[in-house]
């Protein structure tokens, strides 16, 4: 090897220990341990703490099978490394001993990662960040009782750690964009207020925006790139990232809130080929990565992912690295669960998906693992990519089809009566009676990655032109509409009706069977000016303003009352029904279907291309431990106001409003209790109770 090696360094070191793999402090030094299968040498590189200015250099002694190994006396928490590896001359992206490496089981990065051509063409250490020693004894377990949260109780929030907090006014401008703000007592006290029980947050593991997009003046604002799976972003730190990221998952804890992660185990920021050597590709990219040969012969990555490369999960190694770093977010950061981008990679075994394969079994045995939140997003664009419905039992799973459906439903499409109302219970012919909970289905009808509720009834088209690729990227079926006018405007009538569409979508995604999963800042009225694909703008496009005017707050007192809603009743949150046998029990009595006239719904009405209005009657069963719940919901996606027919009973009482999306503001709503006729506007929704004491 060319490098230098320090040779009063190399003097002391020892061969110390293979396992475990990263950096493990002792009380006379630090243990080094790195999986490098075909290696000829590993080069540890030490730095000065404050500089990154090189320290020494020394050849990692030791050698057991696939892993390289070395003890280093007085080395202590908090001091700087590196990796050198020389695996030889015409091998798959061999790494010349000028690149420096990232341990891969490194729990601490000095600084963020980003990408600089020219450093990274000479040596490229000026330009990576370095690892750093962490002693697991400085890090107590987490001291906040972990949430309790019943399945069907679970009503997730979706944020970005800097985007909650940038422009938020009482957060210290210190503290804005960082972990530390998002746990700020006035975030937290509106995260409670809203009535939200679980906060995922988009990635918060190291990352480095791509290549191309660095090069173009952008970023990768979302995170979703990482250079490493232990380790936390520190761009949201400011002095201690792991501290800090500890400390803010302890004070959601002690809000009541669940706190879950959006962890990418399906590719990393080295890209396919050319793309550049940070980590994996110099230790292992014949392991850490599915290869395949090309048409002409070549041995390539597979890009199932679409990001360039895709992690080899079912190579054991990769198994292990991925169950450590969840264990490692569950144990020492705190976490309560995960969100899997592009989970099916995660089934890849090795090339096609297996709902058994070898990490998703691992998983669900783990005494640690298997009983957090785990969240698929269940596709990937590899072949046979699209898996909705085909993760193991307890897996909650991301729909894009109740997305779709609501969406085009509240648009006016016609035809979609039927599916609205599978959709609204359960989406059953996906996740199927018997197999699958009712809360299987995480229901959305806004993501990160699309148009938020504002821009989804203010936008036609997506507008990204600020990506800088020609409007040419982000999704092309929104089923959007913008009611008369394309982006903002002071037209009040199609203001009135934009803001009534937010309250069908939202209120519709509340009274689903399923877990409701809400973008956060959409209880703001958000917006990103029509941008689908914000990945790239870390500006206040994608910052959440926290200035609400009567309409916006308005907006925000109804999705808190929605969600109240929801959460004081069994049935809105979870029906078990007779012949579903997921459960040895059932909470529902009855569910009728309605024409409004109040006759039932034949079958030959859901097929109807015009029909647009319909009602749902739940009855629940008197077990004798809750009320006795029975609750009429009114729906209306067509122009016209429509007259219902609310069931007569034989038992006094009458019909209480508690929802009626007409109305702009919960306290316009008319406090009402009606025997039989009610008039629904068009393109809006009711929901009634049945009360036998009314009179």
């Amino acid at each position: 090897m060319d490098a230098k090696v320090d040779t009063s360094a190399l003097s002391v070191v020892t061969t110390g220990q293979p396992v475990p793999l990263g950096a493990t402090v002792t009380e006379k030094g630090c243990n080094f341990a790195v999986y490098s299968p075909d290696a000829r040498a590993v080069l540890l590189c030490l730095y000065h703490n404050d500089t990154e200015e090189p320290l020494s250099e020394v050849l990692l002694p030791g050698k057991s099978g696939d892993v390289w190994h070395g003890f280093v006396p007085d080395i202590t928490h908090g001091q700087l490394y590196g990796y050198r590896v020389d695996r030889g001359d015409g091998q798959l992206h061999s790494a010349p001993t000028d690149k420096l490496l990232i341990d891969p089981y490194a729990k601490k990065l000095s600084r963020p990662m980003h990408w600089n051509a020219r450093q990274y063409a000479n040596d490229s250490h000026f330009m990576v960040a370095k690892s750093v020693v962490v002693d697991a004894h400085r890090y107590s377990a987490p001291s906040a009782l972990r949430p309790s949260i019943a399945p069907h109780k679970r009503v997730i929030y979706e944020t970005h750690v800097k985007g909650l907090t940038k422009l938020h006014p009482d957060v210290p401008e210190s503290e804005q964009g960082k972990y530390l703000g998002a746990c700020h007592p006035e975030v937290l006290n509106h995260l409670v207020a809203l009535g939200v029980t679980t906060v995922q947050f988009m990635p918060l593991a190291s990352f480095m925006p791509e290549p191309y997009i660095t090069e173009k003046g952008l970023t990768n604002y979302w995170g979703y790139n990482p250079v490493n799976f232990f380790a936390p972003e520190p761009r949201y730190g400011i002095r201690d990232a792991l501290a800090e990221i500890r400390h803010m998952v302890d004070c959601y804890h002690r809000a009541g809130l669940e706190v879950i992660v959006d962890v990418v185990f399906n590719h990393t920021a080295e890209g396919g080929k050319g793309g550049p050597i940070l980590s994996f590709k110099g230790f292992s990219p014949y392991q850490s990565y599915l290869l395949e040969q090309s048409a002409d012969g070549e041995l390539v990555y597979s890009n199932h992912s679409g990001c360039g490369n895709t992690i080899h999960t079912a190579q054991a190694n990769m198994t292990a690295l991925v169950m450590d770093a969840l264990r490692h977010w569950v144990q020492v950061i705190g976490v309560d669960g995960f969100r899997f981008d592009l989970a099916v990679c995660l089934g890849r075994d090795p090339q096609q998906y297996r709902k058994n394969a070898g990490l998703l079994r691992a998983i669900s045995q783990d005494p640690v693992l298997k009983d957090v939140v785990l969240i698929a997003e269940p596709w990937d664009i590899g072949p046979g990519g699209y898996q909705v419905g085909n993760f193991p039992t307890s897996w909650l799973e991301v729909n894009d089809q109740y997305r779709d459906t609501v969406r085009a439903f509240w648009r006016g499409d016609e035809g979609l009566a039927a599916d609205f109302a599978t959709r609204l219970m359960g989406s059953k012919d996906i996740f199927h009676k018997g197999q699958r909970h009712i809360n299987t289905s995480v229901n959305h009808v806004t993501y990160h990655d699309g148009f938020t509720l504002h821009d989804l009834v203010s936008y036609s088209e997506r507008h990204n032109q600020a990506n800088g690729e020609d409007n040419r990227d982000g999704h092309g079926h929104n089923l959007s509409a913008n009611y008369g006018h394309e982006g903002e405007t002071q037209e009040q009538n199609i203001l009135s009706l934009r803001e009534r569409q937010k309250r069908n979508l939202f209120a519709t995604l509340l009274f689903s069977q399923g877990t409701p999963h809400i973008l956060g800042g959409d209880e703001l009225s958000k917006t990103q000016q029509g941008n689908n694909n914000a990945y790239c703008q870390d500006n206040a496009l994608n910052w959440y303003d926290w200035n609400l005017n009567k309409r916006k707050q308005d907006f925000l007192t109804f999705c808190r009352h929605v969600i109240t809603l929801r959460q004081s009743s069994e049935l809105l949150s979870r029906m078990n029904l007779e012949d579903d046998r997921f459960y040895n029990g059932y909470n529902v009595a009855a569910i009728n279907w309605y024409k409004p006239d109040g006759t039932d719904k034949a079958s030959e009405d859901w097929q109807a291309a015009h029909n647009k209005a319909f009602g749902v009657e739940i009855r629940g069963c008197n077990d004798g431990e809750h009320d006795q719940e029975h609750w009429f919901l009114c729906v209306n996606a067509s122009d016209n106001d429509v007259r219902f027919n609310l069931p007569a009973l034989s038992v006094r009482g009458g019909w209480t409003l508690h929802l009626d999306t007409r109305y702009g503001s919960v306290g316009e709503q008319p406090a009402i209790c009606i025997q039989r006729v009610f008039l629904q506007a068009g393109r809006s929704m009711a929901l009634f109770s049945y009360n036998q004491q009314a009179r």
